[in-house]
């Protein structure tokens, strides 16, 4: 399976929080699906970071590069054609890095993995 992790996904994986379900904690360490990391999220994480709302341990910059490393996630980055979808999109959410993962996952055919019951609205497949 081809899986996109939502930012919050992403974070509680590294941080192994109990929120992230057992499914996708199984998923995303079988070692047989394709695991995806979009730049979006990164930009997210980057953002907030730097509002304070979220910490990290040390440089950000290292400490996502060494956990997509350790993780073995692919990076995903933003194709011209993601962001035009995203215009085609229904408003059923408003955060627009959570728009961006559904179009990219649209456009590349991949699942979302994700607890955000919104992201359910869109024709993508979420897994949670």
């Amino acid at each position: 399976m081809k899986l996109l992790l939502d930012t919050h996904a992403f974070l509680w994986w590294v941080s192994d929080n109990p929120k992230l379900s057992p499914r996708a904690r199984r998923l995303i360490a079988a070692g047989t699906n394709q695991v995806f990391f979009s730049a979006a999220s990164a930009w997210e994480i980057a953002i907030n970071t730097g509002l304070g709302r979220l910490t990290v341990a040390g440089d950000l910059q290292e400490f996502m590069l060494e956990q997509l490393r350790l993780n073995g996630f692919e990076v995903l980055p933003i194709h011209l054609k993601h962001a035009l979808l995203t215009h085609r999109l229904p408003p059923h959410h408003s955060d627009p890095f959570d728009r961006m993962l559904v179009a990219q996952a649209m456009a590349e055919g991949l699942a979302i993995l994700s607890a955000d019951p919104a992201l359910g609205r869109y024709r993508v497949r979420v897994v949670w």
